[in-house]
């Protein structure tokens, strides 16, 4: 892991700072909004090949700090690497989405591989070396995987659904073959992200897109824990490793998640109460969010007000701005610009 910790800015707000001007990146920085972006990709042929290949991958990776001088870079990859480090198959269809082969009976996840292929993340750690070598010493690197759940809920259907109802169904029927999966996840989680920090991340973000589907007592077991033993796992490795939550539509469950995870930052959408995340999130953490990209696409005095609106809120605590979930295809990159110019005018 980089030692760079004093110079850059989100790693300061991750180790207590609290700057005037709060730090910023996007959540999708790189993709399809960007022209750069996508004549890359027709280069690569499939999304695969490009998240494997270090060249392409680390290109992608560094257009918007380029173009944008955002405070992170994040690296170009996806979540479901990881199960296709596993042995599933994994592919991606245009106008689609993912499609995996489903893991939908008992007996197909107590023949999954108890570890991952580590030869298979080999093209996304010489990714993260090559980034770091061409990032400024000020820009945050960061790593990333997929929360167990989130993974799990992908795995079981095949795809993404609109409740991810087979993985939900699936936990409730048959929860000893669902935690044998999740421990399959949560150890390629530790061993991925771990590496991610030897190759030269700075600090790593757990996403778990579908937590908000879980009601408390399973958002406590499928996401809590294995995020609770991802972090204590990381650490083992890497002591001090900096290490993000985003367990996406949280919401009230948000301050239990901080407390029993361990995390140095909770990511929030945007449908956060803030006097909640100010009184038992931030208070204790930094935070991370939460612009709606839907305002973001309005772009105007909509997005004007959308933006003092996160900072009205967050600014004076712990806060590094971004979005409350990733950034859309058709954003206009002069609204991108627009929120850049308007945060970084901002005074707390």
């Amino acid at each position: 892991m980089t030692d760079v910790r004093s110079h850059q800015p989100v790693l300061g707000v991750l180790s207590g700072e609290r700057p005037a001007v709060p730090p910023i990146w996007m959540m999708r920085q790189a993709g399809r909004y960007l022209p750069e972006y996508r004549e890359v990709r027709a280069k690569a042929g499939g999304f695969l090949n490009l998240c494997f290949t270090p060249e392409l991958a680390a290109e992608v990776t560094l257009q918007p700090i380029r173009r944008f001088g955002f405070d992170a870079a994040i690296l170009f990859s996806d979540i479901l690497v990881v199960p296709h480090a596993l042995g599933r198959t994994v592919r991606f269809e245009a106008g689609e989405g993912p499609r995996l082969d489903p893991l939908d009976r008992v007996e197909d996840i107590a023949d999954l591989p108890r570890e991952a292929d580590a030869s298979v993340f080999a093209p996304i750690y010489e990714t993260l070396r090559l980034v770091r070598r061409e990032l400024k010493p000020s820009v945050t690197l960061l790593g990333f995987c997929g929360a167990p759940w989130t993974v799990a809920t992908y795995m079981i259907a095949g795809k993404g659904t609109s409740d991810q109802a087979p993985a939900r169904l699936l936990a409730y029927r048959e929860p000893k073959a669902f935690a044998t999966l999740v421990d399959v996840l949560v150890e390629a989680c530790i061993d991925y992200l771990s590496a991610q920090l030897e190759a030269g991340a700075d600090a790593v973000q757990i996403f778990d897109t579908w937590a908000g589907v879980l009601p408390p007592h399973e958002f406590a077991r499928w996401s809590i824990e294995p995020t609770q033993r991802i972090v204590a796992g990381v650490r083992a490795r890497s002591p001090g490793a900096k290490i993000i939550g985003f367990p996406r539509g949280a919401g009230a469950l948000l301050p239990d998640y901080i407390e029993r995870t361990g995390v140095d930052a909770v990511g929030m959408d945007w449908t956060a109460e803030p006097r909640l995340i100010r009184e038992r999130v931030q208070s204790r953490v930094a935070v991370q969010g939460n612009l709606d990209p839907m305002a973001l696409i309005a772009g105007g005095d909509a997005l004007d007000r959308a933006v003092d609106e996160v900072l009205t809120n967050y600014g004076r605590g712990r806060l590094i701005f971004n979005l409350g979930h990733g950034i859309q295809p058709e954003m206009p990159i002069a609204h991108v610009e627009r929120m850049l110019q308007r945060v970084r005018d901002h005074r707390a």
